[in-house]
This record gives structure tokens, C-alpha cells and sequence, in this order.
């Protein structure tokens, strides 16, 4: 039985679209997109959605103002009434309190686009190029109440150029960013992904073997 799995956007929704893709293309995915929910009517990820056969559904956040327990009482009836097992959030840009993350520890995961515990928050493009990393990449988490800071499933990497913008990075980044979430989501729907404590181990994970080294000395 594929798992039940609800997507949150607020916006254009490029990790969305690489789930619901990934979730399309193999019979034996063990999740299925049940509905992509966006606290903003406006979501152009919501167009994309529809596009590719997903259920959609809007929860406007703005008329809660600073009641986050009320949006999440009625986001919450919206996830039960789908019949929902597991979040992914995909460019949500609302925080929630720690009763509703309490709520889906273990069930909700979120992608950040930097090497984690490294660089998160806002800008976390502008921040690697500030520190002078010369490897940065995304990250997917388990949700907890503290900013971008759960039990850590999944990591791509990229190498940092001295030529790179913000822009260019996050190009790149991005990239490294639709290859990993739904490989992420396959092991945790697949009971393939525990959590120990604050770390996160995977059944039968073993490193690729290639190393990424940056800047490259040539021969």
C-alpha cells in the first residue's frame, strides 16, 4: 500500500513538480501525491499541480493573521480529510508551533538548500559565498520546531566556483535538490529511514564511493 502524502507550497512549487514526477513515473514509488495544498490562493505551483492530475487545495494562511493554531486546526482538517500519512514541504513559508510539528515528528520532512547544520535560514546561498565554502548543496530534514535544524535524512553536494553568484549556486543547487527529495521521500515511505534519537540512519546505506573535491589541482 503506497503511502498517502500531502505536499505544502506557497509558491511555484519546482520540488513539488520533482515529486509528483518521480511519484508518476515508477509503479513501484511507495508513495502517492494525494493532494498539494498552498496557504496562498496565488501559487503558481497549484496550476502545475492540477497540470499533472494532483488534487489541490488552498488553506489561506492571511486571514489567521498570527493565529498559527487556527491555520493549522484548519490545515489539519484538510490532511485527515485526504486521508494523509506523510508531509513534504516544498517551499512552505509559514512556521508552525511546536504541537503541530510534535504532531508529524517522523511524517513531515523539509528541503533546505544548503549542506546542513551549515548556513540555515534565509540567504543560505549568500551565506556559503560569504564564508568562501568551496562545497555547498542541499538537505532534506526531518521537521522540527527549531528552524532547519531536524534529524538529517538526505545530502547532494556541489562544488562552489570563485565565479559563482547566488544565482548561480542555487542554479546548481536546485538541481542537486530535485535528484535527492524524492529519493529521500522513497526511503521514508518505504520504512527504509529511523530515527534514533536526533540522527536519522537508513537501512542498508553505504556511501556512493566518489568523492567530490573542490577546487580540483590539476595533474
Amino acid at each position: 500500500m503506497k503511502r498517502r502524502v500531502a505536499i505544502l507550497i506557497s509558491g511555484r512549487g519546482s520540488n513539488m513538480a520533482a515529486l509528483i514526477k518521480a511519484a508518476a513515473a515508477s509503479h513501484d514509488f511507495p508513495a502517492e501525491i494525494a493532494v498539494v495544498i498552498s496557504n496562498r490562493a496565488d501559487a503558481a505551483g497549484l496550476e502545475k499541480a492540477k497540470a499533472a492530475g494532483v488534487p489541490t487545495a488552498v488553506v489561506e494562511s492571511k486571514p489567521f493573521g498570527k493565529d498559527r493554531a487556527g491555520f493549522e486546526a484548519a490545515l489539519q482538517a484538510t490532511l485527515d480529510e485526504c486521508r494523509i500519512e506523510l508531509i513534504c514541504l516544498a517551499g512552505f513559508m509559514r512556521l508552525f508551533t511546536a504541537s503541530f510539528v510534535q504532531r508529524w515528528y517522523g511524517r513531515m520532512l523539509n528541503i533546505h538548500p544548503s549542506l546542513l547544520p551549515s548556513f540555515p535560514g534565509l540567504d543560505p546561498h549568500g551565506q556559503a559565498l560569504s564564508a568562501g565554502v568551496k562545497i555547498s548543496g542541499a538537505t532534506v530534514h526531518f521537521v522540527i520546531p527549531e528552524t532547519d535544524a531536524g534529524p538529517i535524512l538526505m545530502q547532494g553536494a556541489v562544488s562552489v566556483s570563485d565565479h559563482d553568484s547566488a544565482d548561480t549556486l542555487s542554479e546548481r543547487i536546485l538541481e542537486v535538490e530535485h535528484r535527492i527529495y524524492p529519493d529521500a521521500l522513497r526511503l521514508l515511505a518505504s520504512g527504509q529511514a529511523r530515527l534514533e534519537g536526533d540522527i536519522c540512519k537508513t537501512v542498508a546505506s553505504a556511501a556512493s564511493g566518489n568523492f567530490l573535491i573542490s577546487p580540483v589541482v590539476g595533474e
